[in-house]
């Protein structure tokens, strides 16, 4: 069975959906609707149908699926209107930009009895994946320090992701992936402590990159960082366990595990520094660790969409739900209680 699909914000997100959407087995696109009419004029030259307004969009009977690609402050208000005309949503994330938005979206999408969700794509990436599996897996012991980093070195785009109005900045734009991620992650714990701190190197008006420290109430302290200003970039993770440490370098890399064997090593050889000498940062060998290699997971991001079918169908539980989505967002806003208070913030999300 498949489901009719609108999209409704033909941008650089909106594009990537239509991509997907005309290669999927479970939705097939019935057309787009930008408020700009250059981007309507665009999808009509690649063959796309183009609605003449959001109203005709979501009066067109055969969409049961819409997704919104618009800019982060009118998802609340284009999602309740398209429940409200009988489709189930799909939002771009952030979701929204504050919890009691997404608390109103929430009781519309069970008041109209309708499915709806938030694209957490990043919930695919390989990187992630291996990241949980060493969580889960105890491989190297109970994990105690995570560190997740998407860095670049070309600014905050220049779109309305540079705007405070239309909820932009790096916290909203990249943090709400690799908070979902961290939740996702440590999903045993709940988080006690955020202590947040926001850049501001080519924007004023929003963080163009920003340092979240979450403390888990199990312990664990997870790293989330971004920044748009990295000429060097640092590893896509860094994992610290009791038994050992790994690294992900990038998006494409495998992961490597060095695992401990044997913590004592007799006749350490002393490392010779600039100022003296050293055997507490003496290397390890082979006699004492282990280096290995976990392969890249299968990983299908379409996977998304049909999840989503199958919870429209009744079969299946959505995979990203709303107390997920609600967390997430606390997470966000004591960020941005952490940036203007400029201290840790206490919490129990």
């Amino acid at each position: 069975m498949k489901h009719y699909l609108g999209i409704i914000g033909f941008g650089g997100m909106g594009g990537w959906h239509r991509r997907y959407a005309m290669q999927s087995d479970v939705v097939e696109l019935a057309g787009i609707y930008d408020i700009d009419p250059i981007r309507c004029d665009a999808a009509r030259e690649a063959g796309i149908h183009a609605y003449g307004s959001l109203e005709e969009l979501l009066s067109d009977e055969r969409i049961d699926i819409v997704t919104i690609a618009t800019p982060n402050e009118v998802h609340k208000e284009i999602a309740i209107k398209a429940m409200q005309a009988g489709k189930n949503v799909i939002s771009e994330k952030p979701v929204t930009l504050c919890t009691e938005d997404l608390q109103e979206m929430i009781d519309a999408s069970k008041k109209y009895g309708k499915v709806f969700s938030v694209h957490q794509n990043r919930r695919w990436d390989v990187d992630f994946l291996m990241t949980k599996k060493l969580y889960d897996s105890k491989e190297i012991g109970r994990l105690f320090t995570i560190e997740s980093r998407i860095h670049g070195s070309r600014g905050i785009p220049g779109d309305w992701r540079g705007k405070k109005e239309h909820g932009g900045g790096m916290l909203y734009d990249w943090g709400i992936h690799l908070i979902d991620q961290a939740l996702q992650v440590v999903s045993d714990s709940k988080v006690s402590e955020i202590f947040c701190r926001f850049d501001h190197l080519t924007n004023k008006e929003v963080d163009d990159g920003f340092r979240m420290d979450i403390t888990f109430e199990n312990g664990v302290r997870y790293l989330v960082e971004v920044g748009t200003y990295n000429f060097v970039s640092m590893p896509r993770f860094y994992i610290l366990g009791e038994m050992g440490s790994a690294i992900i370098r990038d998006w494409q890399d495998k992961c490597e595990v060095v695992r401990c064997k044997e913590w004592y090593q007799s006749n350490v050889t002393p490392v010779v520094t600039a100022a003296g000498l050293t055997k507490t940062m003496a290397p390890r060998d082979e006699l004492t660790t282990e280096t290995y290699y976990n392969e890249r997971p299968a990983s299908d991001v379409h996977d998304y969409y049909r999840n989503f079918c199958k919870a429209v169908e009744g079969t299946e539980e959505q995979i990203v739900k709303h107390t997920e989505m609600m967390r997430v967002l606390k997470v966000i806003e004591a960020g941005f209680e952490s940036v203007e208070r400029n201290a840790p913030v206490k919490v129990d999300i």
